[in-house]
């Protein structure tokens, strides 16, 4: 059974890689933003790296920028009608790509992220099937070019999304290798345990990272483990084990990571009642 590691994240602010440094992850996610693509940004980002991985970490992410202006960075974008948003998509990928070949780390992109705006890009498509096509076909770039260093992430929309058959088939068939968000798919579900249940089963093989996070599965509420729905004495036995994880929980204060560790301490509680 997958045994709970912690994994936690933040920016590449010091005060915040700091505060996380000294509780010793085995993972640490850099939460990136459109700052760390300047020349100045991307250079404190390559140092922040560094910095982590001169602590012993072998596990680093780099989460890519979730925002541009005030868009989400939504892949599903068409070029036509965004083409800020499609040109800033296409140059932190490859500049985070170059990261992840340089110094040995990992990227995640997202596929999707959620709510009206990216609906919209999908109605500018003819139907939700090309709009799902022009993701494969951006994705499918994207991991020519990142190989084993990239990832990709798991929506809450009409492209990208997990916990349905038919289209976790079609993703499965690109061979990607994928970022699970557990909140993610159980909201997609509407609450629906033994869908998340499915969805992690049938996608474990090609999942190489996870988002633990609990949900009262109705909005984007990054919920604390053991304080929403999702029942997580259900989830354990199903992930993959030789995947990394890290607890990406709404924080109260981004210097102090508390709710992330009492998500561990909840997760290796439970973890050690269902082994012994």
């Amino acid at each position: 059974m997958y045994q709970p590691q912690l994994g936690l994240k933040g920016s590449s602010d010091r005060v915040q890689i700091d505060d996380r440094l000294k509780h010793k992850p085995t993972v640490y996610e850099f939460f990136t933003a459109a700052s760390d693509f300047t020349a100045d940004g991307y250079r404190h980002l390559h140092d922040a790296i560094q910095y982590v991985q001169s602590t012993g970490i072998k596990h680093i992410v780099l989460h890519h920028p979730m925002n541009f202006k005030n868009y989400h960075s939504d892949v599903v974008a068409p070029e036509k009608y965004y083409p800020d948003l499609y040109r800033f998509i296409e140059e932190t990928t490859d500049q985070l790509i170059r990261l992840g070949d340089d110094l040995d780390v990992q990227v995640l992109v997202h596929g999707g992220y959620s709510g009206p705006e990216v609906e919209h890009m999908v109605d500018l498509y003819p139907s939700v099937e090309d709009a799902r096509q022009a993701v494969y076909d951006r994705l499918d770039r994207f991991a020519r070019a990142g190989r084993d260093h990239i990832m990709f992430e798991n929506s809450i929309a009409p492209v990208f999304a997990y916990g349905h058959p038919a289209e976790e088939d079609e993703i499965l068939d690109h061979n990607y290798r994928l970022a699970f968000d557990t909140s993610h798919c159980f909201i997609e579900l509407h609450g629906d345990n033994q869908g998340l249940q499915a969805s992690l089963r049938h996608l474990a093989p090609a999942v190489v990272h996870y988002h633990l996070v609990d949900s009262l599965g109705q909005t984007h509420d990054s919920l604390t483990l053991g304080t929403g729905k999702i029942d997580w004495a259900g989830v354990l036995p199903l992930l993959n084990t030789r995947a990394t994880s890290i607890y990406e929980i709404n924080l109260h204060d981004q210097t102090n990571c508390k709710e992330q560790l009492a998500s561990h301490e909840y997760l290796t509680k439970l973890a050690n009642q269902l082994t012994h």
